[in-house]
């Protein structure tokens, strides 16, 4: 089943976002916290949204990945669109079209929307992964560069604009 995400699923979330960072080798990076996902998916000025995917077990249902997305904005079609920030899928739970289904319920998000972009990116050494987006129709945008300002590249940019 999947289903958008309560505040009562953000710990299921946070381990899930725990495991997918030890298998992206970026343990070291992941800070999250529970109450910075209640903040940024489920407050006041949230900035994402989040998808769960649970399965029974023992007659219990159990979340075993999620999809966390959010709106974008295309300057050249002039129309939104979703970023897929993260997709993840329990290795014990793989090949059995979970992710699959994330993907498909976030391509009819985009159609009743109208939104014509659903973007996200993957890494370079996932060549498991980039054989399924590429089997379900996605593009690898081969072109474009992702860049990135961190903390304190931020703080340091915005003290020269001083």
């Amino acid at each position: 089943m999947i289903r958008p995400a309560t505040p009562a699923d953000v710990p299921a979330i946070l381990a899930l976002i725990r495991e997918l960072a030890g298998y992206e080798k970026l343990s070291h990076a992941c800070i999250a916290t529970e109450p910075l996902l209640q903040k940024h998916l489920f407050g006041e000025d949230k900035a994402a949204d989040a998808l769960v995917t649970e399965i029974q077990i023992d007659s219990s249902p159990q979340t075993v990945g999620y999809a966390i997305y959010f709106k974008t904005f295309s300057t050249f079609l002039a129309r939104p669109g979703l970023y897929l920030e993260d997709i993840y899928v329990q290795p014990p739970h793989r090949r059995k079209g979970l992710g699959k289904a994330m993907l498909k319920h976030l391509a009819n998000f985009c159609i009743e929307k109208n939104y014509p972009r659903l973007e996200w990116t993957c890494l370079d050494w996932n060549q498991r992964a980039q054989s399924v987006y590429e089997s379900l129709g996605a593009n690898h945008m081969s072109e474009w560069y992702l860049y990135r300002l961190t903390q304190p590249d931020i703080a340091r940019l915005a003290a020269e604009l001083d």
